[in-house]
């Protein structure tokens, strides 16, 4: 059995939906020495989140960006934390929603993803600092 772990810290990113695929695999050179085996990739944060989708039309991202805004609204007035600013606690919701971490199968030294999918990075917060991920790659 073979394990790698990497912590990195992404660049700022805008709020949205943006793809981060090359960087993860670009931190983790590593895969290529696992026939079969699993990556899981965990953000740190609970105002951001990660998922897997759409990697070739950017309107997917936006759209995604458009229909969770309106699925969970700023300012509503049952949210009672409120104090980190409007896009605080549905940033939560948000994050909630998606989860903190995705598993991608290796398959002979890369990620077995289907054609169209990529790995995201979901922003909720207006202005974020940088977001720190743990890469883990085990397998044989």
């Amino acid at each position: 059995m073979k394990c790698f772990q990497k912590e990195i810290q992404l660049k700022p990113h805008k709020r949205g939906f943006h793809l981060i695929t090359d960087v993860v695999l670009n931190t983790i050179p590593e895969l290529n020495e696992i026939k079969t085996g699993q990556l899981q990739v965990f953000i740190k944060h609970t105002s951001a989140s990660l998922t897997i989708n759409e990697n070739a039309d950017y309107t997917v991202r936006t759209d995604f960006e458009s229909h969770f805004n309106k699925m969970v609204p700023e300012n509503a007035p049952y949210y009672q934390h409120t104090y980190e600013g409007s896009d605080d606690m549905p940033a939560h919701i948000k994050a909630s929603l998606l989860g903190a971490s995705i598993q991608i199968p290796i398959t002979n030294g890369k990620l077995n993803l289907g054609i169209w999918q990529g790995i995201y990075l979901c922003e909720h917060r207006n202005h974020a600092g940088g977001r720190k991920l743990v890469i883990t790659a085990f397998g044989i």
